[in-house]
């Protein structure tokens, strides 16, 4: 600014600069404040389940536990091995795509990771605040960077006055530069992340459903997985309040694999059931009620199956509850 001569840029600058540095603040501090969610108490053991399972040692009757607590759940993946989702620590049944913080020592719902910049856990609660926090950090960082390059050019060419303000011009320039390129990475790689409806620790690990691994079970295509992340009201993308979709317990699934342990998709549904890439048929939400993501015309559809045939477990195989006795 002492540099400017012009006011008009001056006023200029001083004003972006400061409505960035808001932004910046505000989504900084909702990603720092805001507690992550933990499963709810249905996901918990009562109190004969736990004495149970401290008697049984691990194996099968140790996991027949876990499949009669769980049946009423919404629980679809599974361990590398196929076993129930289970935390020792918190005595609960995981729901899908949530995790055990080592950190923290509580299980976080839609665990992305735990970011040692903000002190906390990133996952469903503050996973919007995190992205926006990087999209303004950066914004912010790549502002100050163009406003100051002139006057940097100027310290070397010795355009600018003999003041101590000159010093601070090759500072900022040299600091701002250096994190647009870092934030750039990561903020590109969360982008990628969304548009994928992936979390970090499934970009590394894919989730495991019953009929195997899937990279790409959670992803509905890039503006649902945009949607369940930063809701379906648009004029509140952009602001740090939260608009996610969901319950962080539950999520829609297309999954793209049979599910070899379940009878196969019958004979008149083929050519419906399969899409251009020859996918099955996309799986249904797992709680309808809670999701808006599956209520447009591209949605899952019924128009060939029969409601009855679908009880009796002709839907998809890889969304019918295990029932083992």
């Amino acid at each position: 600014i002492v540099s400017m001569e012009n006011i008009g840029e001056q006023a200029v600058c001083l004003l972006a600069y400061h409505l960035l540095f808001a932004m910046f603040v505000w989504s900084y501090w909702k990603t720092i404040f805001t507690l992550p969610m933990n499963p709810s108490k249905e996901f918990h053991l009562s109190y004969a389940e736990k004495e149970l399972l401290e008697r049984e040692p691990r194996g099968e009757a140790h996991q027949e536990i876990l499949r009669r607590a769980a049946k009423d759940l919404p629980i679809y993946t599974r361990t590398m091995s196929g076993a129930i989702r289970y935390c020792d620590r918190c005595q609960l049944i995981k729901p899908d795509r949530c995790h055990h913080c080592s950190v923290c020592d509580k299980c976080i719902l839609k665990m992305d990771h735990h970011c040692p910049w903000v002190n906390n856990c990133v996952g469903f609660s503050n996973y919007k605040f995190f992205l926006l926090f990087l999209a303004y950090s950066l914004l912010y960082c790549l502002f100050i960077a163009a406003t100051d390059l002139q006057y940097f050019i100027k310290f070397w060419t010795n355009g600018l006055p003999d003041t101590q303000a000159k010093f601070h011009i090759m500072f900022l320039f040299f600091a701002a530069a250096m994190f647009s390129v870092s934030l750039f990475s990561l903020f590109g790689y969360h982008c990628w992340l969304v548009s994928k409806n992936k979390s970090t620790l499934e970009a590394f690990r894919s989730p495991v459903f019953r009929h195997g691994t899937d990279k790409n079970g959670f992803s509905l295509g890039f503006s649902k997985n945009m949607r369940q992340v930063f809701g379906d009201e648009k004029k509140y993308w952009l602001l740090p309040v939260f608009s996610s979709l969901g319950d962080g317990c539950s999520f829609p699934t297309c999954l793209v694999n049979q599910d070899p342990e379940q009878p196969s998709t019958p004979a008149g549904l083929n050519s419906a059931a399969k899409n251009p890439e020859n996918h099955q048929f996309p799986a249904k939400p797992l709680r309808e009620s809670q999701s808006h993501l599956l209520t447009d015309s591209q949605s899952w559809t019924e128009s060939g199956t029969n409601p009855g045939k679908c009880k009796a477990g002709m839907s998809n195989p890889a969304l019918t509850m295990e029932n083992e006795t």
